[in-house]
């Protein structure tokens, strides 16, 4: 009787090592698939359908401008992504920043000031956008307008500095709000 107790309890041990070790095989798996579905910024940026996804508030636009202006200037784009990014910043202008901005043009000098960015070593570190009861609202030419300012803090030569800019943005006709222009915040007179 003992050796066939002793046979089940060996028996009895290799399925549980068996067991822990098919289990730690199942989920080491499933982190590396996890791991290889996270996305990277750029593609959480282009993955944004924005004709059935439109940011909904002058806040929310904003924070999508944000995330990829970071994309610009924080990640190793390739050429294509840096096309695709900035066709969707223009998607966020409004029209009339558009004709001030064709396209070639466009991608000309944006291209020309990420590889200033990447020449001077600065990184966004952090953009917040002002919350949503300090946006203001207000109507010229029969036109929405909303005023929100930005604060972004750049990182230099390992110094750490701020710009603030304000961000003036119209509703269209189909009740979007587009990025209609900014400045720097001491260049901004508000009435």
């Amino acid at each position: 009787m003992k050796k066939s107790t002793t046979k089940i309890t060996v028996i009895i041990i290799c399925l549980a090592a068996l067991l822990v070790g098919f289990y730690a095989y199942i989920s080491g798996r499933s982190r590396e698939s996890k791991e290889k579905a996270a996305m990277t910024a750029i593609q959480t940026a282009l993955s944004r359908n924005l004709e059935n996804d439109y940011p909904s508030t002058p806040k929310e636009v904003l924070k999508y401008y944000n995330n990829i202006l970071k994309c610009f200037y924080n990640e190793e784009c390739t050429d294509e992504e840096i096309e695709q990014l900035g066709n969707k910043a223009r998607e966020l202008y409004d029209d009339e920043l558009l004709e001030q901005n064709q396209q070639e043009l466009y991608m000309m000098r944006l291209r020309e000031d990420i590889d200033t960015y990447k020449e001077k070593k600065r990184r966004i570190t952090s953009a917040s956008v002002a919350a949503s009861t300090s946006v203001d609202f207000f109507t010229e030419d029969d036109f929405e307008f909303a005023r929100i300012h930005c604060g972004y803090n750049i990182m230099e030569a390992g110094r750490n500095n701020s710009m603030e800019l304000v961000y003036l943005l119209r509703k269209d006709d189909n009740k979007r709000w587009k990025i209609y222009g900014w400045d720097s915040e001491e260049n901004v007179n508000v009435k």
